[in-house]
């Protein structure tokens, strides 16, 4: 039981992975079941014409030494011969017994060189066995204690009694043997040799899989999702009859097709951009005529009804509204465009206090803080845009928790960039929303704050992802009731 518990618990073999791997243990496993095959054929095969070769030598020299043995014991003198038996025919180690009722009465084995000495001993099994050899005129294998495996024949004498004879087996299994070493041995090489030639053919035959693996990897690294992409070169295209060979056509005309589908993509937005920049470019005037227009006649000096007042002052309010719509479209127009932001070097840790302090005059019913380091840390980007990014935060963690959050702005240095935290611990971003809380016109149907307007039209936190990825950052967002956390890391610039 403890075996089968650790043979439980032992590292199961790994399967190769690869398909190269995969068809080069394949064709190996294949030649060894086959050398096994052949081995295992040929030793049987060796084995029963040897021991045929062993009953014929013992129907040919028939029972002349058993019969040696009838009448008494066997003398060292009888072995040139008398007339109860020759034995000159007879090899050493030949094996003879007389049996009598069942009983062994004589048995003795002719030995080797000058020794006298023909007795063997036999065992109580021994005996049994001897004495339940059929006499069918077939030879049978059977191990004697004393001797070891023999090849036995037994005869009926003309006495009533039985006699055997037989010859060792030693020299059989050692054929066989000597045998199974050299087939282990040149199978070996053979398996060996075909392992290194199957792994080296086998790489060559899916050298075009390997090309078709390349450059799909290269494809997948590129940046599908946006701007133009110029694909990298075909796979190289095999025999078109092989199974590679169509799957690399096949994988080829998948290509073209992507390729044809991103630059009609590519156009689509190409157009999109356009439309949005001149439709926001064109919609400034008149936005600020109206706006113009609404204003001036809120300082008419004569009486004006309350109801017409009070409708100027929404049409200046909505016209200033549509007014910052137009200009956040207009900036993610020229972002998406890939318009040059200004590179310069900028104090982010003042920026931060500006933007702070503008936060607090306008919400002061919230609580603000701020955890500065100690040194100005400096990044490279445009100061405006950067504001911006600053400013849409803290409005919306003013604009959509309730009075009384406190909001939180941490600045930190990581190593060659700059990290900002932006953290309230209001009611949290709903789940289902977080995952397009930067997406364009995102907007919460149920806002974090109950009394928070209805303006914005979902362009804030887009305007910070796209602001942020022009100055090659990153801006990321953890929420859960109580805590809220926007991150955004910049690259740092050195100080003078």
């Amino acid at each position: 039981m403890n075996l089968l518990r650790r043979l439980r618990h032992l590292p199961r073999p790994r399967t190769p992975r690869t398909l190269r791997a995969r068809l080069t243990a394949g064709l190996v496993v294949l030649l060894a079941v086959s050398c096994a095959a052949v081995g295992v054929a040929a030793v049987v095969e060796l084995n029963g014409f040897l021991t045929g070769r062993l009953d014929q030598q013992l129907q040919q020299t028939g029972p002349s030494f058993p019969q040696s043995l009838e009448h008494g014991k066997f003398k060292p003198s009888d072995r040139d011969g008398d007339e109860h038996g020759d034995t000159r025919r007879q090899a050493a180690g030949t094996f003879g017994a007389r049996l009598l009722k069942g009983q062994v009465t004589n048995a003795a084995v002719i030995p080797s060189g000058a020794d006298p000495d023909l007795t063997v001993a036999l065992t109580a099994r021994d005996r049994a066995a001897l004495a339940a050899l059929p006499v069918d005129g077939r030879g049978h294998t059977v191990r004697l204690s004393s001797i070891g495996g023999y090849r036995l024949l037994a005869w009926t004498g003309r006495d009533g009694d039985i006699l055997v004879t037989g010859l060792p087996l030693e020299p059989v299994r050692a054929t066989v043997h000597r045998l199974e070493l050299v087939a282990a041995g040149v199978f070996g090489l053979a398996l060996a040799a075909a392992g290194v030639a199957g792994a080296l053919w086998v790489r060559w035959s899916l050298r075009p899989l390997s090309r078709v693996a390349d450059t799909a990897t290269r494809v997948s690294e590129l940046p599908l999702a946006s701007g133009e992409v110029a694909l990298p070169p075909r796979a190289p295209e095999p025999d078109p009859h092989s199974e590679v060979g169509r799957m690399a056509t096949a994988f080829n005309r998948m290509l073209g097709h992507v390729e044809d589908a991103l630059t009609k993509r590519h156009a689509s937005e190409e157009r999109l951009r356009t439309f949005a920049a001149d439709a926001s470019h064109e919609l400034r005037t008149p936005v600020a005529s109206v706006r113009g227009h609404a204003e001036l006649a809120l300082l008419h000096p004569g009486p004006v009804p309350p109801e017409v007042t009070r409708a100027l002052r929404r049409i200046a309010a909505e016209s200033s509204r549509m007014g910052e719509m137009v200009d956040d479209l207009l900036l993610l127009a020229r972002l998406d465009a890939g318009r040059p932001l200004e590179r310069q070097p900028v104090d982010l840790t003042r920026l931060i206090l500006d933007a702070v302090t503008d936060a607090r005059a306008a919400g002061p019913d919230h609580r603000w803080t701020l955890d500065l380091p100690e040194e100005p840390v400096t990044v490279t980007g445009d100061t405006h845009r950067l504001h911006q990014v600053l400013a849409n935060l803290l409005a919306n963690a003013r604009l959509h928790t309730p009075a009384g959050t406190k909001v939180t702005v941490t600045l930190e240095t990581d190593g060659p960039g700059a990290v900002l935290h932006v953290h309230d611990d209001g009611p949290g971003i709903p789940a289902d929303i977080q995952p397009g809380v930067f997406e364009r016109f995102t907007r919460a149907e149920h806002r974090r704050r109950a009394d928070a307007p209805g303006g914005g039209a979902g362009l804030g936190l887009s305007i910070v992802s796209a602001v942020v990825e022009a100055h090659g950052g990153t801006v990321a967002l953890e929420s859960r009731p109580g805590a809220t956390t926007f991150t955004v890391k910049l690259a740092t610039t050195a100080t003078p």
